[in-house]
């Protein structure tokens, strides 16, 4: 008798293609997103301009990057325990230098190259991992660095679901903590990390770049050890400080009382989690504050959220910057001091 994971992996298996839109869904995804902000942007642009930061303002935007670059390292270490719970031995300081080193690279255009990277240095014998496999094949590095993002996007709907539940989020946000159930999550992870398999060889072809990861037979495959519920804590902790920089853009424009921290946080993770998955600009540029604006828009004023947005976006890119610039020169201060061990770029 078939059993309903066998059912499911073949209903994930033949599922078809959708047709391919002229240019490709993430053109016309960050067309359609920039579009909409550029009409917010033209339509508030007196009342935009009006938005004033005063002394105490502007620490709140200091503190707002203080917070994000804190959520940077919580998700480096995050994605090291998605490594530990696949059964690797990750060297913790080395994986979190890794990940706030290769997080810039998301903002190049196709989005995909802080994964290659990543599974690059998986690869790579002795660099991230210690025990025996310490190197792993292109599956099984690829399957533990979508494992952070997946996750993630649950952990920010599981919130929404929580905080939203009078707004009918519950089942939208309980839906994926179901679905990482490993009879489910198993083909839907395979079939992703197959996709992006061929996704990172065509952009490498195009590229001429190196081959991303060793094939070595014994860890061609992976077999999810079960539910990740510590990744899925540990990356549930990242989203909220995550917010913790956003709510300081909040506060930065005094607009704390405009809703209920409860509806900043609904707001919050639902436009994130669009940022994340939705195919779009690198970085979720666009995505993030259209849906902030579609969801919060009839909340409060358009011209303060649009501040908001805004201040959030250049926030998070200058904690982006300093997390790589403080991991490169950490690197490269640790070279003099332990020569022999090779540290991530």
């Amino acid at each position: 008798m078939t059993s309903p994971q066998q059912l499911w992996s073949a209903l994930i298996a033949r599922l078809p293609p959708l047709p391919p839109l002229p240019g490709g869904a993430r053109l016309w995804v960050t067309l359609l997103s920039l579009g909409f902000l550029l009409a917010a942007l033209k339509g508030n642009g007196e009342q935009l301009l009006a938005q004033r930061l005063d002394p105490q303002g502007w620490l709140w935007l200091v503190i707002g990057v203080g917070v994000s670059l804190l959520s940077l390292v919580i998700n480096g270490l995050a994605w090291a325990v998605c490594l530990r719970w696949f059964r690797l031995r990750p060297r913790w300081g080395l994986s979190v230098r890794a990940y706030l080193s290769t997080n810039l690279l998301k903002y190049l255009p196709g989005g995909i190259w802080h994964l290659a990277a990543r599974v690059r240095l998986l690869g790579q014998d002795g660099r991230l991992l210690d025990g025996p496999h310490s190197s792993v094949a292109t599956p099984l590095a690829l399957a533990a660095t979508l494992l952070d993002p997946l996750l993630a996007a649950s952990a920010a709907l599981a919130l929404a679901a929580a905080v939203g539940w009078t707004a009918g989020w519950p089942l939208l946000g309980l839906l994926p903590l179901l679905l990482l159930v490993p009879r489910w999550f198993q083909p839907l992870l395979q079939r992703l990390e197959r996709s992006r398999e061929r996704q990172l060889a065509r952009a490498q072809r195009s590229a001429e770049a190196e081959p991303t990861a060793t094939t070595s037979p014994e860890s061609a495959g992976f077999v999810l050890p079960g539910y990740p519920l510590l990744p899925l804590l540990a990356l549930a902790l990242f989203v909220l400080a995550r917010f913790g920089g956003f709510a300081a853009c909040v506060l930065a424009f005094d607009q704390q009382l405009s809703l209920p921290w409860v509806g900043w946080l609904l707001g919050f993770s639902l436009a994130w989690t669009a940022g994340l998955v939705v195919p779009g600009a690198p970085g979720g540029l666009g995505v993030f504050e259209a849906v902030l604006l579609l969801q919060l828009g009839g909340q409060v004023a358009e011209a303060p959220l649009l501040a908001v947005a805004l201040s959030y976006r250049l926030v998070v890119t200058a904690a982006d910057l300093l997390a790589a610039l403080t991991a490169r020169l950490d690197g490269a201060l640790d070279q003099p001091r332990r020569p022999g061990n090779r540290v991530a770029a």
